[in-house]
């Protein structure tokens, strides 16, 4: 028999609810068709929020979770006069 294809996403669906909640999984197969060919994505909690048509609280606990889970990373990300822009997220897996 020929090898089975796993799927992108199978550490998601092995994840318990309280490992990795639901708003987290939504919101890390979002990044993940924002990414394109690479691994980084920089949308912002708003454009994130709007889309999925969530709270920016729901949004900002989900990437929380993704964070904790070592899914994705952070890196935040500054215009030239210092004040803040939307941080460059990285997924891992």
């Amino acid at each position: 028999m020929g090898v089975k294809q796993m799927s992108y996403f199978n550490h998601l669906y092995k994840a318990s609810p309280d490992e990795l909640p639901h708003r987290a999984r939504a919101v890390y197969m979002y990044l993940k068709d924002r990414t394109g060919k690479g691994a980084d994505c920089w949308p912002a909690v708003n454009t994130i929020a709007a889309d999925m048509n969530l709270s920016r609280s729901t949004v900002k606990r989900a990437l929380h979770d993704l964070v904790q889970a070592e899914l994705i990373t952070k890196e935040p990300r500054y215009r030239e006069n210092g004040s803040n822009t939307s941080n460059r997220l990285v997924l891992k897996k």
